[in-house]
């Protein structure tokens, strides 16, 4: 481990045009964890601080846990829920944005049955950076005990968008089409950071039941990505716009016709600034793995031909961020005989320009859904790190521009 952490500072160093500027530093940072911290989420506020949120079981119950960093120190470690029923899962993961005007909202999920998907979003709000949080809502009406999960909030105008895979389907009486009974559903729902919230709403009624969802602002439009489901058992990336208050039919990001009978757990990411938009997925087409990228230059509308960044061996995985000069950087986890090894890669339309390894994970277990998230002043990239014991951590490596 120490051994790949020199390699990246050594790599950021001598690379001048990540992002337009000089990467002079790069160093391990130390966020104010628990024993068995797992899982993290990073978000940059409003008024453009780090947060990062994560999960760990450093008491009898598990918790979802923040902190904020911000001109080198973090704040104290905040508890947002303690539950012994929590739902939690290595690729299904609480997570913290920030509405415009500053507020926070926190999702996580709660176990409602006795079967072991039976679960619900929660979502609960604080005025003062995770000090004290509101009572939970929950945002689907529709009370069924079945699986909801995989959320993505982003804010948009002056609210906060919540997308979700939803189970409801599962219980026949609450399908009209029975085409798409026993699928999930991709729904939606409007928060306002006084509380209130819009009806939910289906945005396709026929999903991958365990692929992460991803959103982003491009323009004035709110774009949503996550993998479709056919009748044929279809399986690529979709996309479904929010705009002037509608929302669009999806459409397919591209035409990979990955035919397969089952979820691969492994969703779309998706990044915007102003009307440029990156999305970046694994597709496993023809038995052959890869991860693919895809722009587009007027906020998603349509996008450019497809390009491969992979080395072959992918596990997926992916993270995106848009860069303001239209280049992206793509992070995704590839396997090298039987280790691990995180990579991001700077790419172009035309393709990667240059590909960074970040680490190399020779534990039995994973480093699940790493996450990427940029400053005013740094990059930060985030995964969880199995240890030889066989507990978990969690990595977090600064990139100073």
């Amino acid at each position: 481990m120490v051994r790949a952490i020199l390699t990246i500072v050594f790599l950021f160093a001598n690379v001048s045009s990540v992002v337009a500027q000089d990467f002079s530093t790069s160093e391990i940072l130390a966020p104010p964890i628990g024993h068995g911290a797992r899982e993290p989420f990073l978000h940059v506020t409003q008024d453009g601080r780090l947060l990062m949120s994560w999960t760990e079981v450093n008491t009898t119950d598990p918790s979802v846990m923040m902190a904020i960093f911000d001109q080198g120190k973090w704040t104290e470690p905040r508890t947002i829920i303690n539950s012994p029923d929590l739902f939690l899962n290595w690729a299904d993961f609480p997570s913290v944005v920030s509405f415009p005007d500053g507020t926070l909202i926190a999702h996580w999920l709660q176990k409602t049955g006795q079967s072991s998907y039976d679960y619900d979003v929660q979502i609960a709000l604080s005025r003062d950076d995770g000090a004290s949080w509101s009572a939970p809502v929950v945002p689907h009406l529709d009370g069924t005990s079945s699986q909801h999960g995989f959320v993505s909030l982003v804010a948009h105008d002056k609210d906060i968008a919540a997308v979700w895979l939803d189970g409801r389907a599962y219980d026949g009486s609450l399908v009209d089409d029975g085409a798409f009974a026993d699928h999930m559903q991709l729904r939606s729902t409007i928060l306002s950071s006084d509380g209130t919230a819009s009806p939910d709403v289906a945005l396709d009624a026929s999903t991958c039941s365990c692929c992460q969802t991803d959103a982003a602002v491009a323009g004035d439009s709110l774009l949503v990505v996550y993998r479709d489901r056919t009748p044929a058992e279809l399986r690529d990336i979709a996309l479904v716009r929010l705009s002037e208050g509608e929302w669009s039919t999806p459409m397919r990001v591209h035409h990979d016709n990955w035919v397969i009978p089952g979820c691969p757990v492994n969703g779309p990411s998706i990044s915007a600034a102003d009307r440029n938009v990156v999305v970046a997925w694994f597709t496993g087409t023809g038995n052959i793995p890869a991860v693919k990228v895809a722009f587009s230059d007027d906020a998603g509308h349509s996008f450019n031909a497809v390009v491969q960044i992979d080395h072959g061996e992918p596990l997926g995985r992916v993270d995106t961020l848009m860069l303001e000069d239209g280049t992206a950087l793509v992070s995704w986890v590839e396997l090298d005989g039987p280790d691990e090894k995180l990579l991001i890669c700077e790419v172009t339309a035309e393709g990667c320009d240059r590909t960074f390894e970040i680490t190399t994970n020779s534990e039995r277990s994973s480093i699940n859904f790493p996450q990427m998230a940029a400053t005013i002043e740094a990059l930060f990239i985030a995964w969880t790190q199995p240890l030889a014991d066989g507990t978990d951590t969690i990595r977090l490596l600064q990139v100073t521009r």
